[in-house]
């Protein structure tokens, strides 16, 4: 058995995340403890009441999602659950890498906060958008993007086969919904993000995001890190820092990526952190490979792999 550690992006949140495993785990306490004195405010009050409208400011999501998923990792960790290979979804990335040992994660959440904060100023509130199409092939979807007249819309996330979702313009965006839905999408549907990420729209917050990196601290990957950027497994500090730009203003490749990683041989997929959507995207991708995740199946994952 070969194992995969993935690590949920935004959209994974939820007020009371963590909340069980903070009350039942010393490690996991800790995790929370050390992001709140990195940060300078309480992540365990933000993540277990919120409120919602706090959590879902992006500069508060992104570590806060982190945190949880450190926090899932380090108890994993300490019962000999280690991955062979790790990844991460848009943000997830940040807690693949602290998993990976590249990153501390002092560093990975006032990263996180900072790109969530560059992203929210890189395009006004309610001027950009994103949707997921459902229903129609690549192709057919970069077809739709190119056809809009009324602004910029790209592919942004290739998650899993018949699940696409595109960022740009909001007029853009909406006209890009339209053509989907008369090109025989099932639903076409916005979502409520607040920054159209991974497409032209972050190329200043991109920018901004590498002069950042210049100033943390990143060591070489304990384990193989697959990219979103390009698909393909990392090694070096070098490429990991140029991925992490290249990644936010990029079209995110979570199909490829899993494919890579089943293709080098990985059969056994852990979700680690909030909520369930990759386990879900990944039994769509290859529905030959196990899946768990450890927001509803913690125990079951100790039970069965624990050293």
């Amino acid at each position: 058995m070969s194992m995969a550690f993935v690590f949920p992006g935004q959209g994974s949140q939820y007020v009371g995340m963590g909340e069980r495993i903070y009350n039942t785990y010393q490690e996991a306490k800790l995790v929370f403890e050390e992001a709140s004195e990195a940060l300078g405010f309480n992540m365990a009050e933000l993540c277990f009441l919120g409120p919602k409208e706090e959590l879902n400011k992006t500069y508060r999501t992104q570590p806060a999602i982190v945190t949880v998923s450190t926090a899932f990792y380090r108890i994993l960790k300490k019962r000999g659950i280690e991955p062979t290979a790790v990844a991460g979804h848009s943000l997830g990335e940040y807690s693949a890498l602290v998993a990976a040992e590249v990153l501390s994660l002092a560093d990975a959440v006032r990263l996180t906060e900072k790109r969530g904060r560059l992203m929210q100023e890189a395009v006004p509130e309610g001027k950009g958008l994103m949707a997921a199409i459902l229903g129609l092939s690549r192709e057919v979807v970069d077809e739709v993007c190119l056809s809009v007249t009324s602004g910029y819309v790209a592919p942004a996330n290739y998650n899993c086969p018949g699940q696409i979702v595109i960022a740009g313009e909001k007029e853009a965006v909406e006209e890009a919904i339209a053509l989907a839905r008369e090109s025989g999408a099932k639903r076409a549907i916005t979502l409520a993000v607040s920054a159209p990420s991974h497409c032209a729209l972050m190329i200043e917050a991109s920018r901004a995001l590498a002069e950042e990196l210049k100033n943390i601290g990143f060591r070489p990957p304990r384990v193989p890190i697959v990219n979103n950027a390009d698909a393909i497994f990392l090694n070096t500090v070098d490429s990991i820092k140029a991925s992490l730009v290249k990644q936010l203003d990029s079209p995110l490749l979570w199909e490829d990526s899993i494919r890579t990683m089943v293709d080098s041989g990985i059969d056994t997929f852990v979700e680690v952190g909030p909520g369930r959507v990759l386990s879900g995207l990944i039994k769509r991708i290859d529905s030959s490979v196990s899946v768990y995740n450890t927001d509803e199946e913690l125990q079951k994952i100790i039970e069965t792999f624990a050293k």
